[in-house]
Parts: structure tokens; C-alpha cells; sequence
């Protein structure tokens, strides 16, 4: 049956707080590949994130997903639209969450920069708050994660003509010196003294290794879009433009790094990624565990990865200060990410000095 757009209701931003499209610039690029963008129904920018810019739009009487980086100088390595669609036109065929994506454009004459098409999946997606509709399904979104970054870590990259993806070789070593590197230039090269300490800690730990995966990278619950009509079932996994082969247990870290519980020091209870201080969660050991039982990957060096998934994060969030500072974005969260990112580091430490999981 066609959809329309009139039959979707996730969040979208405001007309006046949406990034504008040169919809003529589109349209006359959509027309040379052989597909129509309808201009009477005009796009509509998704509300979550604080990479990618996401627009509704639609082609050819179907709703798709149009998807850019954000305006302004990108981090090395991220928004890379290139990789995304890469990833999203092969993995779909053994992945089924993975949304197919079909037309890739890096004529930047069109919109700026780099984007891509790819098929929308309407659904739920869960930020900070759980719905009404989802309580006492805590256990089951617990699990649910679990399995699904468990399932994408056994896909072997070959299988979905992915084996030259990223360089696994000392994946770790230089994730600790790229997100050394990426504090330094946030910080216009004065790191706040927790990211110097954790870069050293992090540098002189004996690198653990595990296996080569596929790895999603920023693996989280508002990544994962669920059936509205079976409570956690998910229908689509998104956010895939840091996907690479690497360490599947990073993947995991990932995770937990987003994944607060009731007792953590107050920036990991600010940090509102995910529902997971709600009662009926699992914990952030648990979730390892049932990982490492469903993977048999030993847990026995987690502590490095976990220290390292932080320190990334808390860099992260200084990276989207930086923005604010050089006046790349004017939304007051921004203003604030500073004082998270601060917070995040003081904990990676904690973690490092054995506090906490």
C-alpha cells in the first residue's frame, strides 16, 4: 500500500527551526536520476540528533529519507555520507534493520555537500523518556539491545561485500589517538586536565584484542527505531555513517557509555541518551554479561574499552561545544556541553581507578 506523508507522525522540527533545502537545486539533481521529488508536500527536518541533518521528503510519491551532515567544519572522520551509503546499500540483505539506501550524491553543487536517499521506516523512537506504552518493558528493551548488537557483530563483513571497510589493524591504538588528537583541537589545544590524564591512562594500558566485526559505533537506544504496535520489537537501525570494521567489544563500550544507572555521578544522569536509570533496566554489568554470554567473548580486559567509550563520549561533547563557540549552532543545549563534557571525563577517570562499572 503507498504511504504518504500525511501518515507518518514522528517528531519533526518547527518550519522556522528547520535547516532549509534547496529544493530546486534537488529536484533538478532527483530528475537525472530517473526519480521525481514532490515539491508539494515540502520536506520536514526530524527533531533528534546532534550530528546529520534527517528530512522527510517525497519521491515518487514515496516517503524517503533524505540525510546531510550538519552545516560548518566536521570532526575528522565523522558525518562521512560516502561510508554511510556504502554501508547502507549492501548491509539491508543479511541485516534486515539496516535501511536500504539508493541514491548517494557528492556533487556539492547540488546541496553544499555530500547526501543520500535512503527507504524510510515509520515507527518509535525512544530518547530520555520512556512512553507510557513501553512501561514494565524495561527487561525486554534491555535484551532487545543486547541482541540486536549482537546479532550485527556475528555478520561476517564479507558476507555483505563490506571486507574492505575502515582498517581493523590497531583499530584501538589509533581510536586512543584519534580522540587524544579530536580533545586537543576542540579545546584550540588546551585539553582540560581529566582528558590528559585519561590519554595518558589510556596510552600506556597494554591494548586488549578480541575479534574483527562489523561495528555500528554509536550504538544507542534512539538509534533503533521500535514497532509502536509490538512493544520493543525493533523495525530499523539508524545512524550508521561511523560504521567500520574494528572491535566488537568497542561496539558494546559504545553502549554502556550512554547507558546511566540510578547511582552514577550526576553528568552521566544529564547525559538523557537513553530511559536505562528507570527501574527494571538491566544494569551496565549485566548487559555485558548477557553480551559476552551470547558472543562467548571474554570480558576479562572490559575495563580498557569502557575507559575509552567515556573519554570518546565526553570528547564528543566537547567537540559540540566547540561548535556553539565558533557559532556554528545557536541552540542553547550546546551552550552547556562544556560542563557535560567535563563531567563525563571525571567519571571515565572513576572508572579507570576501578569506581564503578
Amino acid at each position: 500500500m503507498k504511504q504518504t506523508l500525511s501518515h507518518v507522525d514522528p517528531e519533526f522540527r518547527s518550519p522556522a527551526a528547520s535547516f532549509q533545502l534547496d529544493l530546486r537545486k534537488l529536484s533538478i539533481y532527483l530528475s537525472t536520476q530517473g526519480v521525481s521529488l514532490s515539491t508539494s508536500t515540502p520536506p520536514r527536518q526530524f527533531a533528534g540528533g546532534f550530528g546529520n541533518l534527517n528530512f522527510l521528503i517525497e519521491v515518487d510519491h514515496q516517503p524517503m529519507v533524505l540525510r546531510r551532515p550538519p552545516p560548518g567544519p566536521l570532526p575528522p572522520g565523522a558525518n562521512d555520507m560516502a561510508r554511510e551509503f556504502k554501508v547502507l546499500s549492501r548491509l539491508w540483505r543479511h541485516f534486515p534493520l539496516a535501511p536500504r539506501a539508493t541514491i548517494f550524491c557528492d556533487d556539492n553543487t547540488v546541496l553544499g555537500v555530500p547526501f543520500f536517499l535512503m527507504e524510510y521506516r515509520p515507527g518509535l523512537v525512544v530518547r530520555s523518556t520512556l512512553p507510557v506504552k513501553l512501561k514494565g518493558k524495561e527487561a525486554l528493551l534491555s535484551e532487545m539491545m543486547i541482541a540486536t548488537l549482537a546479532d550485527l557483530h556475528a555478520i561476517p563483513p564479507r558476507q555483505v561485500d563490506l571486507e574492505d571497510l575502515g582498517h581493523p589493524d590497531e583499530f584501538l591504538d589509533r581510536a586512543v589517538q584519534g580522540w587524544i588528537k579530536r580533545a586537543a583541537v576542540a579545546t584550540n589545544g588546551n585539553p582540560p586536565p581529566a582528558a590528559i590524564d585519561l590519554g595518558r591512562w589510556l596510552q600506556n594500558y597494554r591494548t586488549p584484542v578480541s575479534k574483527v566485526a562489523l561495528l555500528h559505533n554509536d550504538f544507542k537506544l534512539d538509534n533503533i527505531i521500535l514497532d509502536p504496535k509490538h512493544a520493543g520489537h525493533p523495525v530499523a537501525v539508524i545512524d550508521w555513517d561511523m560504521c567500520t570494521r574494528g572491535d566488537p567489544l568497542f561496539d558494546l563500550a559504545t553502549l554502556l557509555s550512554y547507558w546511566a544507572e540510578p547511582d552514577d555521578p550526576p553528568a552521566m544522569r544529564e547525559l538523557k541518551q537513553m530511559p536505562t536509570t528507570n527501574p527494571g533496566f538491566l544494569s551496565r554489568q549485566e548487559v555485558a554479561e548477557r553480551y559476552a554470554q551470547r558472543t562467548d567473548l571474554d570480558l576479562s580486559e572490559f575495563l580498557f574499552y569502557r575507559v575509552l567509550a567515556v573519554f570518546k563520549l565526553g570528547v564528543v561533547f566537547m567537540q559540540l561545544h566547540a561548535r556553539y563557540r565558533r557559532g556554528e549552532t545557536h541552540e542553547p543545549r550546546f551552550g552547556e556541553f562544556d560542563k557535560l563534557a567535563n563531567g563525563l571525563l571525571g567519571f571515565a577517570l572513576d572508572v579507570a581507578r576501578g569506581r564503578g562499572f
